[in-house]
């Protein structure tokens, strides 16, 4: 699911600014950019994120405005008094006269005349990050709760619409059947004449084909189907995928219903559940 949430702190010689951001996948993919200096703590932060966030593309922030920096270049004196030394005695070797400022701006470009001290993490002040972090997170699940809430009111609703078509079925059943009896006695007697037929065989042909065309079965799977969705997504540990699954076989049942149909009045309700239901599959998608 998708989301947001961010946190500011402000520290003694520095502000953090600390941003998570959450895209749809199907799995859980962290990507984090976060300054050298807290390098360090870069699994504690996954975990926690594993912790929170079960899906979803993931990506933190943490920025730092400072005045100051997290290294620091000091002159690395013995080597530039070596580098002195052997100057100097050159100089008086070849007869160079030499002064000492041009020659100290020399020595500093020379190699390992400055060394680079990084900054150790406190751990104070990371702890302070770690709860700004924290906040941050809890404000990405606060706008996918505040997401999943009006998703579930639209799945619901599409759920409901599927079943009020389905409830429209039964209107059209008899109709279907004298439709399907009418056609199989027409096309009997296109090729057989009356008096030649088994008045008996042909009542058990009919109840036959009826039996095959029977979706009474059908649509008690499917009601049952979509109660079932319903139950389980209110039950508060429903996952996306299970969700999924029943969403299959709700869509299963609509077209069996749809191949046993023989009527169009029944195939316009059929397509008009399909259409809804395609609309629940991609809304699953943002389901955990």
């Amino acid at each position: 699911m998708t989301g947001f949430g961010k946190a500011i702190l402000e520290l003694e010689n520095k502000k953090i600014s600390i941003e998570i951001k959450s895209l749809n996948s199907k799995q859980l993919d962290i990507n984090t950019r976060i300054p050298n200096l807290y390098k360090e703590k870069d699994l504690v932060i996954r975990n926690e994120i594993k912790n929170k966030l079960e899906r979803g593309k993931v990506e933190l922030s943490i920025f730092i405005e400072s005045v100051g920096t997290d290294k620091e270049t000091k002159i690395n004196k013995p080597i530039v008094e070596a580098y002195y030394k052997q100057l100097t005695e050159l100089a008086q070797d070849l007869g160079i006269a030499i002064e000492k400022e041009p020659i100290l701006q020399t020595i500093v470009k020379l190699p390992d005349a400055l060394k680079v001290e990084y900054q150790e993490l406190n751990e104070e002040e990371w702890n302070l990050i770690f709860e700004g972090f924290k906040t941050a997170l809890a404000g990405i699940m606060d706008f996918r709760n505040q997401e999943g809430s009006a998703l579930q009111e639209d799945i619901f609703a599409r759920i409901a619409t599927i079943e009020k078509l389905l409830a429209e079925v039964p209107q059209y059943e008899n109709d279907r059947i004298e439709t399907v009896r009418t056609r199989i006695n027409d096309n009997l007697r296109d090729f057989v004449e009356k008096q030649n037929v088994d008045k008996n065989r042909f009542e058990q042909e009919i109840i036959y084909y009826l039996e095959k065309l029977d979706i009474t079965e059908e649509k008690v799977r499917l009601a049952n189907h979509c109660k079932y969705f319903i139950e389980t997504s209110i039950a508060g540990n429903a996952e996306g995928k299970k969700l999924g699954f029943i969403a299959q076989e709700i869509g299963r049942e609509i077209n069996t219903l749809g191949s046993k149909a023989n009527d169009s009045n029944i195939q316009k309700i059929v397509i008009d559940m399909k259409d809804e239901l395609e609309k629940i599959k991609e809304q699953l998608l943002n389901v955990l």
